[in-house]
């Protein structure tokens, strides 16, 4: 079991039904999934690009992403429909505690003029949605190897009912929020 699921078992769990005044431990907040996804919009003209997008999502995720195609034709942009223009990963149990905690706890803190993320970025559900502007935060990618600085979108999806508790549960995660 990973070191930040043994920590929402054993004190995160009870600490929110204390707090928020639940009777059941099944009515406490959890993250059910996270989704990391790539936009890669060089896949248009340069195939390689795609490549290398999906092995490096491979290296931070520890799974094989699924690459997204476009839903319909954009002439402005060269784009047609059904074409490849970048990839996802949606990470459940074991995989995503991993990824969280070394989201959390190392990736972040690498970040230029980090102050924390923000606390407005939650969608009125309960789930979180992190933007990140480089790849080469994360301990995997290897800097010398990449040739382009890609940005990625992280989804964290909670059983949260309120944004409120959402914030509660991953502040006691650890995400770095702003004070």
């Amino acid at each position: 079991m990973n070191r930040l699921q043994e920590q929402y078992l054993k004190s995160i769990r009870p600490s929110l039904d204390e707090k928020l005044g639940y009777t059941s431990i099944m009515q406490a907040p959890m993250v059910a999934k996270i989704v990391v996804n790539m936009g890669v919009g060089d896949a248009i003209t340069n195939s390689k690009a795609l490549d290398d997008a999906v092995s490096e999502m491979t290296q931070l995720t520890g799974q094989k992403p699924v690459i997204t195609r476009a839903k319909k034709s954009i002439a402005n942009f060269k784009l047609r429909e059904g074409m490849a223009i970048g990839c996802k990963v949606t990470l459940r149990g074991e995989r995503m505690y991993d990824f969280l905690d070394k989201l959390v706890s190392i990736s972040l803190p690498r970040v230029r003029d980090f102050r924390g993320v923000s606390k407005k970025a939650f969608d009125g559900r309960g789930n979180y949605t992190l933007g990140v502007k480089e790849q080469i935060i994360f301990p995997e990618i290897n800097y010398d190897k990449v040739n382009r600085v890609r940005g990625m979108d992280i989804v964290i999806v909670t059983t949260a009912n309120t944004d409120l508790e959402a914030l509660e549960l991953l502040s006691q995660l650890g995400m770095p929020f702003q004070k």
